[in-house]
């Protein structure tokens, strides 16, 4: 099964590490990757650019606004994903466990759904 693995980042939290150790984890976390992706088990990997960069786009009655900025206001954000794949969840939690990034924010996982299955089921 396929589960999203989304790295949320604390700046906070990034900018106390002493110097050196944000590359150090850095690099720690491409050698997981590429292990992962040997075995497998690691499909796709994508760091995002910072909040600032964001745009949130609504369009509510036919009338679309576009804010600067991330959808929400909270200190973490999203930094990045892996997409995985895991026999279950407890496969992917420990998968996760392994980046470093859960030192310095947190680490979402969630299933990916089939999405042949459910456009099979609405007919498109």
């Amino acid at each position: 099964m396929k589960y999203l693995v989304m790295i949320y980042c604390d700046d906070s939290l990034l900018q106390a590490l002493p110097d050196g150790e944000f590359d150090t984890m850095m690099h720690g976390c491409f050698v997981h990757a590429d292990e992962l992706r040997a075995q497998g088990q690691l499909h796709d990997s994508q760091q995002l650019e910072a909040p600032p960069t964001a745009r949130t786009v609504r369009v509510r009655d036919g009338r679309i606004s576009v804010l600067d900025g991330p959808f929400a206001e909270t200190k973490e954000y999203l930094g990045g994903f892996n997409l995985i794949e895991a026999a279950d969840m407890d496969e992917a939690v420990r998968i996760a466990a392994e980046f470093p990034w859960s030192r310095t924010g947190a680490i979402e996982i969630r299933p990916i759904r089939d999405i042949d299955a459910v456009r099979q089921r609405v007919g498109a």
